[in-house]
């Protein structure tokens, strides 16, 4: 069993060379990779999400699910947090309305600050002081909520009294029932690179279904965690993401020479190219270096090496709607030949 790191342990990471990350890199792949496969055991047909959440969660991107109530958004982020063993204090959650106000996800304004002249707020056990984030019906929040986010999301800092203070956040999962297209949330939008469906499985899986809702349900009544393995930590996801880091920052020879081969640079290059001329998919410049990034990762997790063809299937969960996001689930395997 992984032992609970302490706070000490974690900070440290940043300091780790790439000769200590190394030795231990196979390790970390070791851990991280039982860890997805035994949350899998939890869930009925949701494996895919899964993978998802950890690839996002070692590469420090968000991810957005998207589907109606009751197909385990919630139930997925928090079994997730249970299995990596946070500290407490280290999550921060909530369900947004548009009656949300900042103070409620940054902090309450200090009065005894603000009498002396100064806007400063109470982070303490607000998203600010947070690890691991999840925000429920993201885009329900207000304007000056969603600014907010952008700069927490984008340069991880958030302001105080009009200086900018980092940010502690390293996972972000955030949900919605569906996708609004209103033009003031493109660009919160287009900071979540992924975003996937979360689908009923009912109709295909009706028994099953039951008995791991029940068993899920009981444990939790009974006070019982047996997702929570002690697989793999936060830690152990903040190693493998400064890991990563700091091969691609490596520049004779560049990453995409060792871990990019050119006809899978150009099978990226032409799927993006489809996507975009074919179904009007809106991809950013910023959209697509985050992707290299996150392809890089979802290839050190699955398989240690460089990207292949099948790790090109992230793309699936570029869409910007609802029916973007359905189209491509289906269309990009179909591009890249991975359908039977």
């Amino acid at each position: 069993m992984t032992k609970t790191p302490g706070k000490d342990s974690i900070d440290s990471v940043p300091e780790l060379s790439l000769e200590q990350l190394q030795a231990e890199s196979q390790s970390l792949r070791d851990k991280i990779n039982r860890f997805r496969l035994g949350l899998g055991r939890h869930f009925i047909e949701k494996q895919r999400l899964i993978d998802l959440m950890t690839v996002a969660a070692v590469a420090q991107e968000p991810l957005l699910l998207v589907g109606p109530p009751g197909t385990a958004k919630s139930d997925l982020v928090l079994k997730f947090r249970d299995a990596i063993t946070l500290e407490p204090g280290d999550y921060f959650e909530y369900l947004l309305t548009r009656f949300t106000e900042p103070s409620e996800i940054l902090g309450p304004i200090d009065i005894n600050e603000l009498r002396a002249g100064r806007y400063i707020r109470r982070e303490r056990g607000k998203l600010p002081t947070a690890r691991m984030v999840f925000l429920d019906e993201v885009f329900k929040a207000s304007s000056a909520i969603l600014n907010a986010l952008l700069t927490v999301i984008n340069e991880r800092k958030f302001y105080q009294d009009g200086v900018p203070v980092p940010v502690k956040l390293k996972v972000l999962f955030a949900a919605t029932n569906e996708v609004p297209e209103h033009a003031e949330l493109g660009a919160l939008k287009d900071r979540f690179v992924l975003k996937a469906a979360c689908r009923p499985v009912q109709e295909t899986h009706f028994v099953e279904l039951l008995d791991a809702g029940l068993d899920s349900q009981t444990a939790r009544d009974l006070n019982r965690k047996p997702w929570a393995e002690g697989l793999c930590s936060l830690e152990d996801f903040m190693k493998a993401h400064r890991y990563l880091t700091l091969q691609m920052a490596k520049t004779e020879p560049r990453d995409r020479e060792l871990f990019f081969r050119d006809e899978v640079m150009r099978e990226f290059r032409r799927v993006i190219r489809t996507l975009v001329r074919e179904d009007e998919v809106f991809v950013s410049d910023r959209k697509l270096i985050k992707l290299y990034r996150l392809l890089r990762t979802r290839a050190w997790i699955v398989h240690g090496g460089a990207v292949e063809r099948e790790d090109l299937q992230l793309l699936s969960y570029l869409g910007e709607t609802r029916e973007e996001i359905d189209l491509l689930e289906e269309k990009v395997p179909r591009l890249l030949g991975l359908t039977s």
